[in-house]
């Protein structure tokens, strides 16, 4: 799984915020289009002439049409040379390995588009649905979009077979990976080129598996994915190996699930600031995620108190009261620190690890001063209690450290470390820092997005056919 870090940035930097992209200005075009192909010299040209017949007359930004060759056999390199040559706004790059993505990452990393999409060389998607599909990324509502022949108002026609491995393929995802998104292997993409740039080399995949794998790692990051139901029409003559390509994806759902379980993947790369509002990055006295924690926190208490009493009665047969309540506290509060650390306050990987949980240790000290506290006033009080007694004495104990075991952990094990004051940049005064010497909107270098339409005209497409927007 790829953890390196992409050039211009750093491991802690996040995305900015995201921006509509600006109209009328010159640049690059706005939208690239990338069409992989491999031993497609019967259905190259006439696919090609009819997508960029389709942009010419109804996308109101520049655009290009990029062909990748994936080291077709047959005559494919030649038509993608000539269209090319004879078409404006065509190129042709031509790989030497094959996987579809290997050429989508080839062509996103070196594109200078704000916008980057691709689809299938067959057009099984219909044209209409690509101005929806870009529409939220340009408005800057959303980071990716995808098409969905899942979605309720889409209209499909296809076997049954790949109908069934389809579906069956998304109910695995749900329930492995979590996934919200309703289709991962419809060809037909699209994705902001800040956010490739950070996405792309954390992409292991190079083939069929792609797709799944770069929308699982932005779900997780929590990126806004926008769904367009489409209308399709499957190609009968595909040369996708479909038994093959399912295999391939079921390993790949293994490694990016274990990737993510372990926390290997520096997903806070991919952070997005809450709106394009500057005052929402100078909000004070509002804990950021309190809600969520709280869920969090009451979901894992839950699950680690019916562990602890489970272990008190085991250790209970076989030691006294102090004891075992010792022994299964310990041993609660290692998979409860473990457990907050992931699911709770979202801090992944190995860093800070041990002292996390040396810090859990000591909220732990707390809760045993507690329980073994309310053990011994029980016994002072009741002489020989019952173990139902005992059990309830300690669940009594267990709710009045909850709430002080919660408050350090928030704020002293897993500090929220991006509401922390940044060091101002040298030369810069409070006054130009903006209010209370708050630090100023400072965006990653080669991310804000300048380019503009190439004389195009002026009207932004609005994204009023969202469906299925997730946040």
């Amino acid at each position: 799984m790829r953890t390196d870090t992409p050039a211009g940035t750093t491991a802690t930097g996040t995305l900015p915020a995201r921006e509509h992209l600006p109209v009328g200005a010159a640049g690059p075009p706005v939208l690239d289009v990338v069409i992989p192909v491999f031993n497609e010299e019967k259905d190259l040209e006439p696919c090609v002439r009819r997508l960029h017949d389709h942009l010419a007359a109804t996308f109101p930004y520049g655009f290009r049409i990029t062909v990748a060759d994936n080291a077709s056999t047959d005559r494919t390199p030649r038509v993608a040379a000539a269209l090319a040559a004879s078409v404006p706004g065509v190129r042709a790059l031509r790989l030497e390995q094959k996987g579809r993505g290997r050429a989508l990452r080839a062509v996103w990393a070196a594109s200078d588009a704000p916008v980057l999409a691709y689809m299938d060389v067959d057009l099984s998607t219909d044209l209409n649905a690509l101005l929806p599909l870009v529409a939220p990324l340009i408005s800057g509502h959303s980071d990716l979009a995808i098409g969905s022949r899942l979605a309720r108002s889409s209209r499909v026609v296809r076997g049954a077979k790949r109908e069934f491995v389809s579906r069956t393929y998304n109910l695995i995802l749900r329930g492995s990976l979590a996934a919200r998104f309703s289709d991962a292997q419809c060809g037909f993409k699209a994705i902001r080129r800040e956010v490739a740039e950070r996405l792309l080399p954390m992409v292991e995949d190079t083939d069929w598996f792609f797709d799944t794998e770069l929308l699982v790692l932005a779900e997780r990051a929590g990126l806004r994915i926008h769904e367009v139901p489409v209308d399709w029409v499957d190609d009968p003559d595909s040369t996708v190996h479909i038994v093959r390509t399912a295999v391939d994806d079921l390993k790949g759902v293994l490694r990016v699930g274990r990737a993510l379980a372990v926390g290997a993947l520096p997903l806070d790369r991919l952070a997005r600031p809450f709106g394009d509002d500057p005052r929402d990055g100078r909000i004070s006295g509002v804990p950021g995620g309190l809600a969520r924690q709280l869920v969090g926190f009451c979901a894992v208490g839950a699950l680690s108190t019916l562990c602890y009493l489970l272990l008190y009665s085991v250790f209970r047969a076989g030691a006294g009261p102090q004891p075992a309540n010792a022994a299964a506290l310990l041993l609660s509060a290692v998979a409860n620190t473990a457990a907050n650390r992931r699911l709770t306050f979202g801090v992944r990987g190995r860093e800070r690890a041990v002292r996390h949980q040396a810090q859990g240790l000591v909220v732990f000290g707390i809760g045993l001063a507690l329980t073994s506290g309310s053990l011994a006033a029980l016994d002072a009080a009741a002489g020989s209690p019952s173990h139902g007694t005992e059990l309830a004495a300690l669940v009594v104990a267990n709710l009045a450290a909850t709430l002080l075991r919660f408050l350090l952990l928030r704020a002293w094990v897993f500090p929220d470390r991006r509401a922390l004051p940044r060091p101002r940049p040298t030369g810069v005064s409070a006054a130009d820092a903006g209010t209370d010497g708050a630090a100023p909107d400072v965006r990653t270098a080669g991310t804000a997005l300048d380019a503009g339409t190439n004389g195009a005209a002026s009207d932004a497409p609005t994204a009023g056919t969202t469906t299925g927007d997730r946040r």
